[in-house]
This record gives C-alpha cells, sequence and structure tokens, in this order.
C-alpha cells in the first residue's frame, strides 16, 4: 500500500499569507494617474500569452489579462470554490471560501469564510483560518480551525523551463486533497461555480483615442464588454469518466473573432463519490439557487438548461463533488478550469491566433480537448515543475525569502500582459512579448530588459531569441510620422531609419511591425538601447551554449546598423557618443551631460561584445546560410573600425569619469552624485567573459562607493539602493525622482554585480531589503519599477524586476 499524506508537502520557501489577512499600511501608488489596485493580489494562473487569471490570498478570483495585454482588475464573486463538511451525527456547515462578501449586495444566501485570525479557542486566544501559500507556479491555500476535514487546495498551470508547448496552454489546475483525523466519518462536498464571460474580454471601443498622461506617457482607452452576456449559453458535458459545465456562446459569424471561444470547468466522477450541477442559475441574485441544496446536504439539482441569456441577462454554472471520508483516509480531488479564446486583435483587423493554438486548434471549440488533456497530463505536469524547481529549492546555501521571490518574480511571464502568437516557418516558436508594465504599456523595452530578461534569456531561451530577432528586423525600418515629445513638447518622428526601437509597440497597434510607441522622450536619441541590443544579442548567445552562429549572422546587420548610428552622436570625435544633456538613455527623468559613466560604458561593452560576434562569424563563415551575411572583407573591415573605436575611446572614458574613488556622473555636469550603476557595462563585460573596460581595483573601489553611499547611508539600508545619491547618501537635489527612487530591477543587477566580485553577502543584504519590501507591503504579484521611502511605488507588474534571476546566476557562478 502507497502511503499518502494526509497534506501536500509545501515548500518551504513560499510566499505565505494568513487567509483574508489584511495589510495595515500597504505601498500606495506615487502618481495618482498610475495603476493601483491595492494590494490584493495573487498568483496568477495560465500559461505564457493564453491569457492569465489571478485569486487572491483572500479567496476570490479579481485578475483577468485575458484579452491581450489588457488589464482588468475586479472581483467577481460567483466565481468561487465552496465547501460543505457533516461530521457523521453532528451539524452541517457550508462557506464559499473568500473571507469577502460581494459588494453588490449579490449571493445574499451564502455564508462567507471568516477572515483570518477569527477562530477563537476556548481560552480566548484567536487561530488563522488558514494560510496561503505562492511559488510560482503553484499556489496552495490551506484551511484550518474551521472544517475538521484537513483540507488543501493546490493550484498550478503547466510552466517549467524550456517548456515550449505547455507553457502556452490556457489551463489551471485545482487540486484538492482532503484527509479526515478525526474517529468519525465526514460527508464532504466541495463545489466550483463559475459566471459564463464569454465574449467579455475585447476593447468595446472600436478605435480607441490615445491620450497624453499627466507623466508625459501615451496611453489609450480600453473598456472591456463586462457584463454583455447576452447569447451566452451552459451546457453540461458526461465524456466517460470526465464531466463538466461548458460555458459558451452564440456566434453569428463563421470566422471566430477576439473575445469568442469556451471557458470549462469539469472533474471526475467514479464510484467512490457523487457529482451533481447546476448548468444555469444567476449569479447576480441572492444565490439560493445552487446554495438552499449545497448548503443542506452538499448537492445540487441537476439542473441542464442550455437556453441563452437574454440582453442584460446573468448566467452561470455549478459543479459539486460529494464524499464521504472515512477515518483517517485521505482523497484527492481535482477540478480543471480551461479556457479557449484563440484570437488575440490589437488594432482593427490586425489579428493573430496564439500560441496554444498550434496545439488544439483555431476554432474557438477546444476547451474540452483542453480538460481531457489536463486530466491525463497533471501529475506528469506537476513531476515537471518539480524536477525543475527542485534543484534550486534543495540548496541549502540559498535563504528561503531568495527562492520564494526568484520564482514568484516569474509572475509576469503570465500576467504581463503577454503575448505569444502561434509558429510559422520565420517564427519557428511563435512571437513573444510581455508589457514594460501595465502603466507603460508597450512590449519588451529594451533599456528595461537589459536586466528584466535574463529570466527568459536563462529559462526559455528560444522566446528571448524571438523578441531580440523582432529588434533586429526592426532596426533598419524608418516611421516618420511626427510626434510630439511629452517631456519637453517638442517634436520628432516615431523611429529613424538604423535607430534602435525602444519598444515593439502596443497592444492597440501592431505590436513586433510598428515600435516606438512610447513619446515621452524621444527615443531615437537614446544613447544606451544600441548597446543595450547588442549585448543582450551576445548574451543569449553565451548563455545558450555558444553555438547559435544562425542567431549571431541573423543579427549582425542590425547590430552594424545600430552601432554606426550610435556613433554619430560622438561629436568631438573621440570615440565615445555623447549625451546631450535631455534624459537619453533609461533614467528618462534624470539629465546626463557629455561622456556619462552609464551610456559610455555600455558602449565599450558592446564594441566588446561586437567585436566578438564578427570574430565568430569569421571563424564560422562557412557554416552560416543566412542570406544577407555580407562576406568576410567587410565583416573583417567593421571588426577593424570596432577595435580602433575601443582603443580609442577606453582612455578617454578612464580620463573623464574617474575621480580616484568612483565613476562620475557625466564629464559635463560638475556633479559628484554616486550612481548605482555607474558600471553596468563593466558588469556585461565580465557577465560574458570580456576584456574588462576599466580596471579591476577602478571596479572594486567604484562598487563599494555604490553600496556605501546609495544602500547603507540611505535611510539606513531599509529600502534598498537608490539610484543616485552624493557620498555621503544625502541627495543632490531633494525633490528629484529618478535618482531618488529605489528600482527594484536595478537593485537586483547591482547585487549581482556585487556577488562578482566576491561581496556575497552585501549582495543578498541588498536584495533581501528589496524583496522584503516588495512581499510584505502588498506588492506582491505586482512589483513595482521603483519604490520610495515614504511609502509610494510607482508602475506596477514591472518587466525589470525579473532582474532577481541574474543574481541567482551570478551566485551559480561565484
Amino acid at each position: 500500500m502507497i502511503y499518502q499524506p494526509p497534506r501536500p508537502t509545501i515548500p518551504e520557501s513560499t510566499w505565505q499569507r494568513p487567509i483574508g489577512q489584511g495589510w495595515e499600511h500597504p505601498y500606495k501608488v506615487r502618481y495618482a494617474s498610475n495603476l493601483d489596485d491595492g494590494p490584493w493580489h495573487g498568483m496568477p494562473l495560465g500559461g505564457f500569452g493564453a491569457g492569465c487569471l489571478g485569486r487572491s490570498p483572500r479567496g476570490d478570483f479579481n485578475l483577468w489579462h485575458l484579452d491581450g495585454g489588457e488589464h482588468t482588475f475586479k472581483r467577481l464573486p460567483a466565481c468561487q470554490f465552496s465547501v460543505f463538511e457533516q461530521p457523521e451525527n453532528q451539524d452541517a456547515q457550508a462557506y464559499a471560501l473568500c473571507t469577502e462578501p460581494p459588494e453588490d449586495g449579490s449571493l445574499g444566501k451564502w455564508q462567507w469564510y471568516p477572515t483570518s485570525p477569527n477562530v477563537e479557542t476556548r481560552h480566548g486566544a484567536s487561530l488563522r483560518t488558514g494560510t496561503y501559500h505562492a511559488l510560482y507556479p503553484r499556489s496552495w491555500f490551506v484551511y484550518e480551525n474551521v472544517f475538521q476535514t484537513e483540507l488543501t487546495c493546490q493550484q498550478f498551470s503547466p510552466i517549467w523551463a524550456d517548456c515550449y508547448q505547455e507553457s502556452s496552454y490556457p489551463v489551471a489546475v485545482f487540486e484538492w486533497t482532503a484527509h479526515n483525523p478525526t474517529d468519525q466519518p465526514i460527508t464532504l462536498s466541495i463545489m466550483l461555480t463559475w459566471q459564463n464571460m464569454v465574449g467579455w474580454f475585447t476593447n468595446a471601443i472600436q478605435h480607441p483615442q490615445v491620450q497624453v498622461r499627466d507623466d508625459g506617457s501615451p496611453v489609450y482607452e480600453y473598456q472591456p464588454r463586462w457584463g454583455n452576456s447576452t447569447g451566452n449559453y451552459n451546457q453540461w458535458i458526461v465524456d466517460n469518466f470526465r464531466v463538466g459545465c461548458l460555458l459558451d456562446r452564440v456566434r453569428l459569424r463563421d470566422e471566430i473573432e477576439e473575445g469568442e471561444g469556451q471557458l470549462c470547468f469539469a472533474t471526475v466522477t467514479n464510484p467512490s463519490q457523487e457529482v451533481f450541477y447546476h448548468c444555469r442559475w444567476n449569479p447576480t441574485g441572492d444565490g439560493s439557487e445552487v446554495w438552499n441544496t449545497f448548503a443542506s446536504d452538499g448537492s445540487l439539482s441537476d439542473v441542464q438548461d442550455e437556453t441563452p441569456a437574454e440582453p442584460g441577462e446573468q448566467i452561470a454554472g455549478a459543479i459539486a463533488v460529494r464524499v464521504r471520508l472515512r477515518p483517517g483516509r485521505t482523497r484527492k480531488i481535482p477540478f480543471i478550469l480551461a479556457w479557449d479564446f484563440p484570437v488575440t486583435e490589437f488594432a482593427s483587423g490586425v489579428k493573430y491566433y496564439r500560441r496554444y493554438t498550434d496545439f488544439f486548434g483555431r476554432t474557438g471549440n477546444n476547451a474540452w480537448s483542453m480538460v481531457r488533456t489536463a486530466l491525463k497530463h497533471s501529475d506528469l505536469w506537476q513531476e515537471r515543475i518539480l524536477s525543475w524547481q527542485n534543484p534550486i529549492l534543495q540548496r541549502h546555501d540559498l535563504p528561503n525569502w531568495f527562492k520564494m521571490a526568484l520564482f514568484n518574480e516569474l509572475y509576469l511571464l503570465s500576467a504581463g500582459g503577454t503575448i505569444w502568437s502561434s509558429a510559422n516557418e520565420r517564427d519557428p516558436v511563435g512571437k513573444f512579448g510581455v508589457l514594460e508594465s501595465f502603466d507603460y504599456r508597450w512590449y519588451e523595452s529594451l533599456d528595461v530588459r537589459l536586466y528584466g530578461s535574463f529570466a527568459l534569456a536563462m529559462l526559455w531561451s528560444r522566446l528571448d531569441k524571438a523578441v531580440l530577432e523582432a529588434f533586429a528586423r526592426a532596426i533598419p525600418t524608418s516611421d516618420d510620422t511626427p510626434r510630439i515629445i511629452g517631456y519637453n513638447q517638442a517634436t520628432a518622428i516615431r523611429k529613424a531609419a538604423d535607430a534602435t526601437p525602444h519598444d515593439l509597440g502596443a497592444a492597440n497597434e501592431h505590436p513586433w511591425e510598428k515600435t516606438n510607441y512610447t513619446s515621452y522622450q524621444d527615443c531615437n536619441q537614446w544613447k544606451d538601447l544600441p548597446c543595450d541590443f547588442v549585448l543582450q544579442v551576445y548574451r543569449t548567445f553565451v548563455f545558450t551554449g555558444s553555438k547559435d552562429i544562425e542567431f549571431l549572422a541573423e543579427c549582425w546587420s542590425a547590430i552594424v546598423r545600430a552601432l554606426a548610428y550610435l556613433k554619430s552622436f560622438d561629436h568631438d570625435g573621440d570615440g565615445i557618443p555623447e549625451n546631450s544633456g535631455a534624459p537619453d538613455q533609461t533614467f528618462d527623468d534624470w539629465q546626463l551631460q557629455g561622456v556619462s559613466a552609464y551610456c559610455g560604458g555600455l558602449w565599450l561593452a558592446a564594441l566588446e561584445a561586437a567585436s566578438a560576434i564578427a570574430q565568430i562569424l569569421l571563424d564560422n563563415y562557412t557554416l552560416v546560410s543566412a542570406i544577407n551575411l555580407p562576406d568576410p572583407e567587410s565583416i573583417q573591415h567593421t571588426l577593424n573600425t570596432y577595435h580602433k573605436w575601443l582603443q580609442q575611446a577606453q582612455p578617454i572614458y578612464q580620463e573623464k569619469l574617474w575621480n580616484g574613488q568612483y565613476y562620475r556622473l557625466d564629464s559635463d555636469s560638475d556633479s559628484d552624485v554616486v550612481m548605482a550603476d555607474q558600471l553596468c557595462g563593466q558588469f556585461y563585460a565580465q557577465l560574458l567573459g570580456l576584456p574588462d573596460i576599466v580596471p579591476p581595483e577602478c571596479t572594486q573601489s567604484a562598487l563599494k562607493t555604490v553600496y556605501e553611499s546609495c544602500f547603507l547611508k540611505f535611510h539606513n539600508a531599509q529600502f534598498g539602493a537608490a539610484n543616485g545619491v552624493k557620498p555621503d547618501g544625502s541627495p543632490e537635489h531633494p525633490d528629484a525622482t529618478h535618482p531618488l527612487e529605489v528600482w527594484t530591477g536595478i537593485n537586483f543587477g547591482l547585487a549581482a554585480f556585487l556577488i562578482q566580485l566576491g561581496m556575497k553577502d552585501e549582495a543578498l543584504k541588498l536584495t533581501e531589503s528589496v524583496v522584503r519590501q516588495v512581499y510584505e507591503n502588498g506588492l506582491q504579484f505586482r512589483t513595482p519599477e521603483a519604490i520610495t521611502p515614504v511609502g509610494t511605488f510607482r508602475a506596477g507588474h514591472y518587466l525589470r524586476a525579473m532582474a532577481i534571476w541574474a543574481v541567482y546566476l551570478t551566485l551559480s557562478q561565484s
């Protein structure tokens, strides 16, 4: 007999929160125009680019990212698990497993789960009613001190490293484990209810207007068809041992449109358990149609009714599984939730099929196929997730808080407005993109992903290559459309030929094809973007075993164009492009003048990386089949040019910026600010095995100064390292924005750099300070770009924070 533990093993390194317990002082958004949904965020469910949904630590489903690139945060109380329990010869009890009743007074007949801590013992002590755990892509609800049954619900989607099929599936698995620790039998019933929301997740505004917010960023109107359920209907499906409720909609056209498709929730039946259903009930009423029978004996009325919803009407379905648990016995009960919305439409008429349609078809009628697949393979999926995570979770040299954040920061690959298209010959794994954030709604901002793409490059490298290939294709293109720049109201064209684009576009236009969506700054003038592109191309080549020479060849022409364009900003001919005095780099509220430590260092590292790429192409020229690769003589000429530029620029960089202790912010401003990310170029050079761009003793001195000034002396090391302060930790300008913010991703990049220099303890202290600010103050699963010492944040759901994987990488190499 195989021993079954009463409860599933939950790793020690999860993020944990008592069920329903709020936050006394959660971080608040810094600018009123920025998104702030409050702290009730839980781990998202759903594959990359498939659309996802989130269930919060109080038990409600409240995050709906089912329309590619769009954000809807709203509770839907009828989407819920409920539990009925009756020990033999005792009274029954039933709860909907959310601690917060609906705000609109609906479902008034339902009983809602008590908040932690809200159960009193005989001695008056309060006990928590359970704990929520999260370790992406898995999360758990452990229910305690309310039911006599020991109940745990594990939730997950089939996501693991180097998986390019299952990681795209729009599927969530809920595995319930019920154990009877008493000496009496217990009747237990678990019910899943779900509202039919087919057709809701598409923009009701046909031609959304683009406006400029108070912070100078472009934003477009989005209004989901929330509550538009006319024509929706529910079906009861019986398929051998599988049973489920299929939520569909009457379609008026043969061709499927965005928002159309199916949802399905299902379970299994067998002789040892009973399944009940109610396929059409009113989720905006008092809920008595399902609650009266469920709260009485754990059953439902077995109602089948496929009548489509009338205008203004809402419908929902329900399934309940009832078992009799004998003393000491443990049962597992699975529920599957799947959704099939195969089309993402950007601008009107610009439509892509999602990646998962390569495996399930494009008709929008395949939700039941997904259910069958999930019920068949969910155990295997769990094994794959464990085999990926366990080598990290079992490392005793990594603290639990770090393992927790390491995996949980991957949430953005599902929840970051992610798009992942179906594959074709040109794009064999499809096109991919994650938003910079929902406040800055454009894809794969190149400056941000310099740190933020470490997770993708390390875990799903083929997707990282797909992103970089999209940038390579975009670099030669031009778009002369004039725009008003938000920062200074100047006029500039959208995209100059050979300029490296800032981003791959936005969901209201045509991402991948129409780039440079942001208009806060004129990104054609930015001095870091071409270097960011070159360094990321070489990084991905190195990370994937230094074998994919075709990838380098594919990007070579764009590399040459990008660096030549950037060199044109070297107005004094000293070999280093100058910053213009406008914010012309990733710190786009921070003016740099002349040669800057940040951009100049990236330039030197990019020249080294480009030289290495050129030499690899020359050494393997006969093996390359790329049709656009120039002849060897041309590559050799370019390589000689890069060597010349580098030999000229390197001593200039040292001469103009080194002050004996650290590298000055820039050459022309006379600022004594210590910039936290001043040697990002050197970090990348060391990471990729390239020659140092500055002397090692200067690197060591500069990084120690950064650690002391920007971290230890900045509010006593409570929050992380500020971007830029004076050597004593004080601000140069007390009302400055970017210099006095703590950027989560920059801090993780800085920590990785510290580890490279043998300062592991300092790196972990820095990383821990940032992680605790995020995960102890209601910022979990919406990690922002920036936090401040007064408890405010900016730009949640931010791409750069996945740089924590750079910390893991350097820890593993040290």
